[in-house]
């Protein structure tokens, strides 16, 4: 249980973090529209590949923040500017978020593995994401920095990712309208998370 639970909650932090429409999700979709499942599902593992490598980058980068606590406390009072702005930003500032587009262009053939493993590369957001993801994790005493947990957690990212790249290449069409209400309202969601992490993280700084 000790390690099934890493496992779990890598899954569901990934599948949550990756199922609204993005461009590695909409790429697979269209790939698998254009040019077949198959075709997609070398893309989505080629993405995965990435996946694994940005979420064990980011792991191991939480690791040794964890062992020096003059840098968590630091990028905490950092933390509560930025959620802070951020809940400023998606509550006042942002316009509606537009509806992603479906008729993208994917030009050539080449090999898809490699085509998905580039574009996630090029995706960076992933190693900031779950460096905070396994740090609050670890605060909260469900997660340590142990090889086991360390391999359970990235293994649930990676499956919890490609689970949603499988979800978008086979079922796009019956799920696309599914998302226009997480569209419509993804700036007060994400205004609201913001609102709530620096509000935690001003309480902890000030009762620690």
């Amino acid at each position: 249980m000790t390690y099934f639970l890493p496992l779990v909650l890598g899954f569901c932090i990934a599948f949550l973090a990756v199922i609204l429409p993005g461009l590695i999700n909409m790429t697979a979709a269209k790939i698998s529209l254009q040019e077949g499942k198959s075709q997609a599902l070398s893309f989505a593992i080629g993405a995965s590949v990435v996946v694994f490598f940005q979420t064990f980058i980011a792991v191991l980068f939480a690791r040794f923040i964890s062992n020096h606590q003059e840098i968590v406390t630091t990028l905490q009072e950092i933390g509560i500017l930025v959620f802070s702005l951020l809940s400023v930003y998606f509550f006042w500032v942002a316009k509606k978020p537009k509806k992603p587009k479906t008729n993208l262009k994917i030009k050539g053939k080449s090999n898809r593995f490699f085509f998905g493993m580039l574009l996630s590369t090029l995706n960076l957001l992933p190693i900031p994401f779950y460096v905070f993801a396994s740090m609050g994790l670890s605060a909260a005493g469900y997660f340590s920095f142990d090889t086991l947990p360390v391999s359970f957690f990235v293994t649930g990212v990676v499956l919890g990712s490609f689970t949603v790249f499988y979800i978008y290449i086979v079922a796009f069409k019956k799920i696309e309208k599914k998302t226009e209400f997480m569209m419509k309202n993804i700036n007060t969601i994400i205004g609201s998370v913001t609102t709530f992490m620096a509000v935690v993280t001003l309480l902890k700084l000030l009762y620690k």
